[in-house]
Order: structure tokens, then C-alpha cells, then sequence
């Protein structure tokens, strides 16, 4: 299915999002996840701890690939088509794809043409937004179930916030697991809008 968005105007304020920071966000978190943790509850009501981290696994691989213009199984699979699973070498293979996939959206020809990512064909700059949004959202849904703090760039949570109030509910910018929007505040940080929109209750705990 082709995707219906539209490549970003050329006077966009963030043409060529960073994902290096939400990238490097992510991995921090990490080593504070507890093996315990791995069955606990997530901000995404389908998913685990576990299940959670096996998505950023094949996410991260998804969107290098689709940088890169390596289309294959990996760009090709939609999200929604299985839950995730995580092996047991997570500790290892996870932070490796986010640095690849950090690396790989650095290149300014990531951006160019078109590629494709969870099976929809779409412009690669709308693909850039797209997996820096995934890491920004569920990023915070890792810190949130595993109780660790989580910060990110202005820059990154902008570009996070354009992409998902500017898309409607069936919108293929809004990625997997992001509901209807969640009432907060006008004045509210910047992140707590971010989740707002991205369906989920900034104050959100697992218990």
C-alpha cells in the first residue's frame, strides 16, 4: 500500500531531523532495566517490558535499513503483524541497531527519495520523522515502566509533536501503538505534550 503522506516543504524547521539524540536517549536507559522488569507493564497496553524492547530491536533495524535503501524483510514486515520477541542477546543487538540506525539517518542521502518502512512505500524524510518519533515516544514508554528519568532535546521533541498532532487518527505517521490524543494542558512541557498526543497519560505508572 502506498503511503499517502506528503514530503515535508522544503521551509520546514527541521528538514533534517538528529536522530542521535533520542538514539542515544534510549540506549542510556538500557542498562537500568532490571531483568526482573521484563514482564512489568508499558504505557503501550499491548506491551510488556519485554515486548516493548523487542520492538525498539526491530524497529531500529527497520528504519536503518530504510536509510540506507536496503529493503528487505526487515522494511517490508508490518509492525502490527506479530508481537515482538526479544532474544536473549537484547543486551548486545539493541544498542548496536541504535547506533546504526543513528549513523545511518546522519547521511544526508538517507533523506533523499523515497524508501520504505513497516511495508508502506513513503517519502524518506517522512521515514527520518517517523523513527525519530519512535525512539522519542517509546523511549519515554521504557523509562516510565522500568522508573528511570528520560530528557531529550527541545529540537527532537518538536519534531516529535509536528509529526503526530499534524496526523489523523489512521494516519501512517502516527507508527504503531499511539492512540487518540490524551487532554494536557496548553503550558505543559514539551515532552508531556508529546505523549499527550501520542496517546498515553504523561503521569502514567505501572502501578
Amino acid at each position: 500500500m502506498e503511503s499517502t503522506v506528503r514530503n515535508p516543504s522544503p521551509d520546514s524547521p527541521h528538514p533534517l531531523p538528529d536522530l542521535r539524540p533520542p538514539a542515544a536517549a534510549v540506549a542510556r536507559l538500557l542498562d537500568g532495566v532490571a531483568d526482573g522488569q521484563l514482564g512489568e507493564p508499558t504505557p503501550c497496553p499491548d506491551y510488556t517490558v519485554r515486548g516493548l524492547l523487542g520492538h525498539l530491536t526491530g524497529l531500529s533495524a527497520a528504519f536503518r535499513d530504510a536509510a540506507l535503501k536496503n529493503l528487505g524483510s526487515t522494511t517490508d514486515t508490518p509492525p502490527a503483524s506479530a508481537l515482538p520477541v526479544l532474544d536473549d542477546d537484547w543486551r548486545t543487538v539493541l544498542p548496536e541497531h541504535l547506533g546504526e540506525l543513528a549513523t545511518a539517518w546522519a547521511a544526508p542521502e538517507a533523506w533523499e527519495g523515497t524508501t520504505r518502512a513497516g511495508g508502506i512505500t513513503l517519502p524518506a524524510q517522512v521515514a527520518g520523522q517517523i523513527a525519530l518519533n519512535e525512539l522519542v515516544v517509546h523511549g519515554w514508554d521504557l523509562a516510565r515502566a522500568t522508573g528511570q528519568p528520560y530528557s531529550l532535546p527541545e529540537a527532537s521533541l518538536r519534531v516529535a509533536y509536528e509529526l503526530l498532532a499534524s496526523a489523523g487518527p489512521d494516519d501512517p505517521l502516527r507508527g504503531t501503538n499511539f492512540g487518540p490524543p490524551v487532554p494536557v494542558a496548553p503550558d505543559a512541557p514539551l515532552l508531556d505534550r508529546v505523549v499527550a498526543v501520542s496517546g498515553r497519560a504523561p503521569d502514567w505508572t505501572a502501578h
